[in-house]
């Protein structure tokens, strides 16, 4: 069953996440030919509505804040070797997510099996990935959960959202050991604490997901290669850098966007695809609705730092090396998988949380060294091989102040469909809220959704 379906069947689409349904119901007046429609943010979800309503004829002229595009994805090459290349932001391309895969084969981009085999460190004391066995009786009874799940009551799915993840565990009596993997993997996808995450969200995840956690594929050059495709189908002087939107102005069925640097765009409509932060920082005339405000002002973005260090050659001899850590480097494993041109690799710690904010308060040196030290118990000081190493927070990140979203306690139900609804001439999209949301999939659909919507 894929996860539309099974959305469906749980009920979640039809409340927490169905923008496509939340668009038609507001009777959203279509575009005519040759009408023009601003767009906010050249990340995937602001190039894929882009690209689509210009092959339908519309005019497109795309405004980004920053000096370069692609948002959330940020594919990284060290200058000594242009050959290799690691993901600073999106990483994965999951079995499941349709849309985005389409648009590669739309536009003509290779994708590659990245899949991993995840060890454990805890303590210092090292298992490889077929040594790790859940316990058994845990084992049957998260297989039971999952499958109530689909079962549930909207009534008792809505008590699920006012529980975290870690205390829904708990009251079902996790064992102490199982607690303390699921916190180390599951804020990994969540970018938070598991104390922090909707048991609801953490469920619509899991109960169904491919066998790697939709960590499958990424881009073959590098996930930016999507990014640069679309810009190129789009025009790129369609597309205009260090337009930061400053105030929004609504008037005669007409859109108007005034940046920070005095200029000005006028259309028919404007596909919003900035994250909730960005969004808050605009001026809006007429203002955007109470609970808009309210939801946009509510949801946060979770703390996620990658740092990418290159080494001289690849140590651990397994392209699939991955091993989730109770050290602050938390997630570490090989970025450069199938890049076999080089004997140099790269590994990449990803760490969330409170995990994240501490190795952002230090410099490269220092961060690699956690990274160093935590692989020691496995491979032994390999201080000499290291070259070098980069990393990003997202955590301060100015236009977004997180990676992706995280809903929370008690915000799962509501909050979505709120985020989704348009706002006169104005729609919004955004992995935020996608079906997938915490995705490059989740942001590909929305933009989607939107095009179908107007055009």
């Amino acid at each position: 069953m894929q996860r539309r379906d099974f959305l469906k069947k749980t009920g979640l689409l039809t409340i927490g996440s169905l923008l496509s349904t939340t668009l038609a119901n507001a009777q959203i007046e279509p575009l005519k030919k040759g009408d023009t429609v601003l767009i906010l943010g050249a990340g995937i979800a602001g190039l894929t509505a882009a690209y689509k309503l210009s092959k339908k004829g519309f005019k497109v002229i795309v405004l980004e804040a920053r000096n370069r595009i692609g948002g959330r994805i940020f594919t990284y090459s060290f200058s000594e070797t242009p050959n290799l290349y690691a993901e600073l932001g999106a990483e994965w391309i999951g079995e499941s997510h349709k849309e985005i895969r389409k648009l590669c084969d739309e536009l003509g981009l290779k994708t590659i099996k990245h899949q991993y085999k995840i060890d454990l460190l805890l303590q210092e004391q090292h298992m490889q990935s077929k040594q790790t066995q859940i316990d058994s009786a845990w084992e049957e009874k998260m297989k039971q959960i999952f499958k109530n799940f689909e079962k549930l009551s909207e009534k008792e799915k809505k008590k699920l959202d006012t529980v975290s993840w870690w205390r829904f565990l708990m009251e079902n009596g996790i064992p102490e050991q199982e607690l303390l993997i699921r916190e180390l993997n599951d804020s990994t996808d969540f970018g938070e604490s598991i104390r922090q995450v909707s048991a609801y969200a953490a469920l619509s995840e899991y109960a169904e997901s491919s066998d790697f956690n939709e960590m499958d594929y990424q881009i073959v050059g590098g996930n930016s290669q999507i990014i640069n495709a679309l810009s190129e189908k789009i025009a790129k002087e369609n597309i205009l850098l260090n337009k930061k939107v400053s105030t929004i102005i609504q008037e005669n069925q007409k859109v108007k966007v005034i940046c920070d640097d005095k200029t000005f765009f006028e259309g028919h409509k404007i596909i919003c695809t900035l994250p909730t932060f960005a969004i808050s920082n605009i001026h809006w005339q007429p203002h955007l609705p109470h609970l808009k405000q309210e939801a946009i002002s509510q949801l946060l973005y979770s703390r996620i730092i990658k740092t990418q260090l290159l080494f001289k050659e690849r140590f651990w001899n397994r392209d699939d090396f991955a091993v989730n850590t109770d050290s602050v480097s938390h997630f570490i494993f090989h970025t450069s998988q199938k890049q076999n041109n080089s004997e140099k690799g790269i590994l990449t710690s990803y760490a969330t949380g409170d995990k994240a904010f501490l190795l952002s308060r230090m410099n490269k040196t220092q961060q690699a060294k956690y990274v160093i030290e935590a692989l020691k118990p496995i491979f032994g000081d390999k201080q000499q091989l290291f070259e070098q190493g980069v990393s990003y927070y997202w955590g301060t990140d100015i236009y977004t102040q997180g990676a992706y979203a995280i809903y929370n306690i008690n915000q799962w139900f509501g909050l979505k469909n709120i985020l989704a609804q348009p706002f006169k001439n104005i729609l919004f999209a955004g992995e935020y809220i996608g079906e997938w949301q915490g995705f490059m999939e989740g942001a590909v659909q929305t933009a989607l959704n939107c095009v179908d919507a107007i055009s």
